[in-house]
């Protein structure tokens, strides 16, 4: 099961990773010194961080390690996917593995982000929503890491009550105190972050600083989704299961804000890229609604009236996401298993066309900035699924003049 998906930028990661610390071959000859066995019986197992310290490997492949180094480069125009599942399945298209970190935690939501937290100009990390209230950042250029580099949030300790079976639990200071549901990283403010959790608050995070800076309640259930708007990147949306949007400023958080209700569950939404006053939210009955900020009216006036009301899908409709390059082109993911395109023209939208992309039920769907016509999908069964959607024919004679040469393969 694939429940979120980013891409990478072209050219953020270090071409060749760094592999995590492991033991020293003296903390390692200390463990066999002190009798101690590590999941075996015999030496013969016992792990050593490299070849050349391991004294029963004897047999070195020069040509091996230089087609390993190959397969562990990556090239400035690759383009790079990160996904979080449950369980892995195959994919198709041009994919490569390049490498898998363990997340103890069901994982529900990611944002990439550039954030220099080790120094330098940029970084590459990921950070990561799951059932547990606390948000991993995970340096995605180091392989074989066992641990994130930051961890926002959390709980501190749990005590269990002398009398009964309840545990109480003490939270780190600023921290969601239920699952993280959302993520959404600023990319002109490149150390904030904001989080949507079922804990119903939504919350604006200084990573660099690694706490919270502020916390807002403005919605009356589980919060979903975040959003930062892209040509003025200090308004915030977040979409709830109160069947209502809400837009806020996050200078003046302490300000109501503006609201618009819906009727269903708020599963995603975006920002149009192309436009500061536009956005979209997609619902659990299938629907997806387009708005207009200019219309916005206070929290306490009767809500403004979409643009449109688009009757998607036979079911929820998971994930939603614009093409960076061509104005008015939506895609939607749903649980109907399908996955579809729209023109949004003149807010009259018309599907060009749909996929079953044979993932499942769709959970989560991106176009790429870099590629702008390729869309990844990741669904139930566990398969990142690229579809090329210039390859349709009615895509590419509609919007075929928005396109850019990509020939680069996916890592």
């Amino acid at each position: 099961m694939i429940t979120a998906i980013s891409w990478v930028p072209k050219g953020a990661p270090k071409p060749i990773p760094s592999v995590a610390d492991l033991p020293s071959k003296e903390e390692i000859e200390e463990i066999v010194k002190s009798g101690i066995e590590l999941f075996t019986k015999g030496l013969g197992d016992l792990y050593y961080p490299s070849n050349e310290v391991d004294p029963y490997f004897k047999d070195k492949d020069d040509d091996e390690d230089s087609e390993d180094l190959e397969d562990l480069t990556i090239k400035p125009m690759d383009s790079v996917i990160v996904w979080v599942c449950e369980e892995p399945g195959d994919g198709e298209f041009n994919t490569y593995v390049h490498h898998e970190i363990m997340i103890f935690e069901f994982p529900l939501c990611t944002a990439w982000m550039d954030c220099p937290l080790k120094g330098g100009d940029r970084g590459n990390f990921l950070a990561v929503g799951s059932m547990e209230p606390s948000i991993e950042i995970w340096d995605l250029d180091i392989i074989d890491e066992v641990q994130p580099c930051m961890v926002l949030g959390g709980i501190a300790e749990k005590k269990k009550k002398k009398k009964g079976k309840k545990i109480s639990v003490k939270y780190k200071e600023g921290s969601h105190t239920d699952s993280v549901l959302g993520l959404a990283w600023n990319k002109h403010y490149r150390n904030v972050l904001a989080s949507a959790s079922a804990d119903k608050k939504v919350k604006i995070w200084d990573v660099a600083a690694g706490k919270c800076d502020i916390t807002m309640e403005h919605h009356t259930d589980k919060v979903q989704v975040v959003a930062w708007n892209y040509h003025a990147p200090q308004v915030l949306l977040s979409g709830s299961f109160d069947h209502s949007v809400v837009m806020k400023d996050g200078r003046i958080p302490s300000h109501s804000g503006y609201k618009w209700l819906v009727d269903s569950d708020v599963e995603s939404l975006a920002w149009d890229p192309h436009t500061e006053h536009t956005f979209v939210v997609s619902l659990e009955d299938g629907t997806v609604k387009g708005f207009d900020i200019r219309t916005a009216t206070s929290t306490t006036s009767p809500e403004s009236k979409p643009s449109f009301t688009l009757h998607a899908h036979d079911k929820a409709v998971c994930s939603v996401s614009y093409n960076s390059a061509a104005p008015n082109l939506l895609a939607t993911g749903s649980t109907d298993k399908m996955v579809k395109l729209w023109d949004l023209s003149n807010n009259q939208p018309s599907c060009i066309a749909s996929k079953n992309p044979k993932a499942g039920a769709v959970f989560s769907i991106a176009f790429s900035e870099d590629s702008p016509f390729l869309l990844a999908i990741g669904g139930s069964k566990g398969r990142m699924e690229i579809w090329d959607t210039l390859s349709d024919a009615a895509v590419s004679k509609k919007f075929g003049n928005h396109s850019k040469v990509n020939s680069q393969p996916v890592a």
